[in-house]
């Protein structure tokens, strides 16, 4: 595919500066682009490449003071992280999913409908009665299981697993290896110190503009639903437990795990590592640092959390300092206790 500086500069609603007709054909970051290629500025320290890039243009800031002249024409806009985004959906979309039709051996079960202008790669499995709206894309050997809904435009990727009832909203993204629906892990203990098995009936519910990592597990509920909001993006290897509720726009990193009947709030953010235990909630906004483990609700919106047991940054900042400190505290400790245990001169 190829566009002119002109044409992408219109679609970012963005002012070019420079030779408007100069054609694109790739994206490539700013320090290893060559003619052709687009690329973006949003972090000044990589400012001196702008002079020196290969790029035929580059997106900048509105407001970007230039320190010399740029090779390059410029598309300048409100926000450029943004706008190059916007650019990669586009290509992505254009390059991984252009693909229609089905291919063969592909199955699909009885009473299933899906809708116009999808893609059904080889080897790939929808059950009985489902429902699939427009422009979906399954990748081969992906699993649907029976009774579920997927929305229009997502995209299901290679060797995904997606259980009966499992409902997915429009737009969303599930990647290789994801396991969305398997059962929560109920166990109810037993006299002569064996578990009983707790059947799973519920299911799962993702909704709009949701993304799955590779190999992430979302446990289906007991009763009722797993339910992950809109606009959440869930990195790969997220163990996601039965109940559990991720607020709208939350975003949780590699690795962490979220135990049984916990609810994060809206606009969340957990980074990698990190655990929090069952039946919690974390108010609006809640930032959890790497590592770190909640053991307790978090009622206040805003509030950032580090440490194991996690609490207040600032505090566990303080706490961390005192640490280092210790042996020395401990000496001088030790030398007041010596000092004064000296008997006094008559």
């Amino acid at each position: 595919m190829e566009f002119t500086v002109g044409q992408i500069a219109e679609v970012l609603q963005g002012i070019v500066e420079g030779d408007a007709t100069l054609r694109i054909d790739r994206l490539a970051k700013i320090e290893e682009a060559q003619a052709g290629a687009l690329s973006f500025l949003s972090n000044l320290k990589y400012e001196p490449h702008l002079y020196t890039t290969g790029a035929s243009a580059v997106i900048v800031s509105k407001t970007l003071i230039l320190k010399q002249p740029s090779a390059a024409a410029l598309i300048r806009v409100d926000d450029p992280y943004t706008s190059f985004t916007t650019l990669l959906e586009f290509y992505q979309q254009a390059t991984r999913t252009g693909r229609r039709g089905v291919e063969e051996p592909a199955f699909i079960g009885a009473d299933s409908v899906i809708g116009d202008n999808h893609y059904r790669g080889a080897f790939s499995y929808i059950g009985q009665n489902c429902r699939i709206g427009r422009d979906v894309v399954i990748f081969p050997q992906a699993y649907i299981g029976d009774r579920c809904v997927i929305g229009d435009g997502t995209i299901i990727y290679a060797g995904a697993k997606i259980y009966a009832e499992t409902v997915i909203g429009a737009r969303c993204t599930i990647h290789a290896g994801a396991v969305i629906g398997s059962d929560g892990f109920g166990f109810a203990p037993q006299p002569d110190g064996s578990y009983k098995t707790i059947p799973q009936i519920g299911n799962v519910v993702l909704e709009d503009n949701v993304s799955i990592g590779a190999n992430a597990t979302i446990d289906c509920a007991t009763m009722g639903s797993t339910i992950i909001r809109e606009g959440a993006k869930i990195d790969n290897l997220v163990q996601i437990a039965h109940n559990v509720e991720i607020g709208r726009h939350t975003v949780v990193a590699a690795q962490t795990g979220i135990s049984g009947s916990t609810k994060i709030g809206d606009f969340c953010v957990l980074a990698g590592q990190t655990g929090i235990a069952g039946h919690l909630s974390l108010a609006n906004r809640t930032t959890v640092t790497a590592q770190s483990g909640v053991g307790k609700s978090i009622k206040t919106e805003g509030v950032l959390l580090q440490g194991s047991p996690a609490f207040n940054l600032r505090d566990s900042l303080r706490a961390n300092a005192i640490f280092r400190h210790l042996p020395e505290i401990e000496r001088r400790l030790s030398d007041l206790e010596r000092n004064s245990s000296v008997p006094e001169k008559s």
